[in-house]
């Protein structure tokens, strides 16, 4: 438990790390984005994650984090528990749902649901290698699975790309029933990954640090093989692969590994984000040419349907 009065450098540290998170989280237009090469990008974000889990007194615990709630728009009605027993900004930003809240869709032929809460911004056919981050902007495929050696099967799959927002439930969850074959990270920059980034900075999703997670479908899902990658951004270092996937063993700072075709269920958790971020699924595989999807747009919730076989 942190004393108080805090010292005069932790104090200082308290009120840096709020006025980071609440007044320059990046930025809104081409102008914060040219700002934002100037900062420094991973040291920002480790000094914002290190103090965003130091433990704040119980006193301070409400009107901190609600008002950085508030200002975000959390939604905590749907937190498991109230907002004094979070410790932490950061207990708050990984805070879990209460139990029921996000039912999985019932499983069809060649299901794929939502493995977060957040908004599709992009979706279509992975051709020549490339997907699409915004209008005019390709992004490579090949160098987004830069670990995996056979990534060019992907070609002709789908993609599918959702941003998570500050309010959003930070959890990521498993998409599809089947078997995990690989998990992996990719180290690299710490770019913001807002509207403003995703339209302005060319290969943001190849360029900015990720995490992988890979596993092919069985039973009514065999014939789909589905890559879910989250992509870090400023100030979101952390993209955390639960330990169920890794097996006790840490991710690389820049590698991948296979693990034993490990079964997974849709609606499992399949790791999170420390604030917000963008996960993009890359869905391949036999039946691929079969799968369509339902939803390519607007917001979605953890376990709706993104799409099934035809």
């Amino acid at each position: 438990m942190t004393s108080w009065p805090p010292s005069p450098k932790l104090a200082a540290i308290y009120a840096a790390v709020f006025f980071l998170l609440l007044v320059l989280t990046p930025g809104r237009g081409p102008l914060s984005l040219r700002l934002l090469r100037l900062y420094p990008k991973k040291m920002g974000s480790s000094l914002v994650g290190w103090a965003a889990t130091r433990t704040l007194p119980v006193f301070l615990r409400t009107p901190l984090l609600g008002h950085f709630a508030r200002s975000y728009r959390l939604d905590l009605t749907e937190a498991e528990l109230p907002l004094q027993d979070y410790a932490s900004l950061q207990s708050l930003f990984t805070r879990r749902l209460k139990p029921g809240l996000r039912p999985q869709d019932p499983g069809i032929p060649g299901f794929i649901n939502s493995p977060v809460d957040g908004r599709i911004i992009a979706c279509g056919r992975i051709e020549k290698d490339l997907a699409i981050q915004a209008k005019g902007l390709p992004y490579r495929i090949t160098e987004l699975l830069k670990h995996d050696r056979d990534a060019k099967r992907f070609e002709g799959g789908h993609y599918l790309t959702i941003y998570l927002a500050p309010k959003d439930y930070h959890r990521i969850h498993v998409p599809q029933n089947g078997r995990v074959s690989a998990v992996g990270r990719v180290e690299g920059e710490l770019w913001p990954v807002n509207d403003a980034s995703t339209l302005n900075v060319g290969r943001l999703y190849e360029r900015n640090r990720r995490a992988t997670w890979v596993a092919s479908g069985t039973g009514a899902d065999e014939g789909l093989e589905v890559a879910t990658i989250l992509v870090g951004a400023t100030h979101v270092g952390g993209v955390l692969i639960d330990e169920r996937w890794r097996q006790g063993r840490e991710l690389p700072r820049d590698g991948s590994f296979s693990v034993p075709d490990l079964p997974c269920e849709a609606g499992q958790d399949l790791g999170c984000f420390a604030f917000g971020s963008t996960v993009v699924l890359l869905i391949a595989g036999p039946k691929a040419n079969l799968w369509k999807p339902t939803r390519t747009t607007g917001d979605v919730k953890v376990g709706q349907r993104l799409g099934a076989f035809e």
